[in-house]
């Protein structure tokens, strides 16, 4: 069976870092987005083996939004 998950991507000056929202601990790096990609997908299908059909539903059914915010700092 197929799912989609949420995969948050960030890059620094030592390559690429991903972690999957819903499922808590699950995350990667990698040198190219390529890579860190191909490695998160390992991940998360990784992850999903280790979970029964209801967990899986019941983790993947949330809902996430992302956006940027402004802060001051004093």
């Amino acid at each position: 069976m197929n799912y989609r998950v949420n995969a948050i991507f960030s890059k620094d000056s030592n390559g690429y870092y991903v972690f999957c929202a819903e499922l808590p601990g699950c995350h990667t790096q990698g040198a190219t987005f390529e890579e860190v990609r191909a490695n998160m997908k390992e991940a998360v299908e990784l992850y999903l083996e280790t979970m029964t059909k209801e967990e899986i539903e019941e983790s993947l059914n949330k809902e996430f939004v992302t956006t940027t915010l402004e802060v001051a700092v004093a």
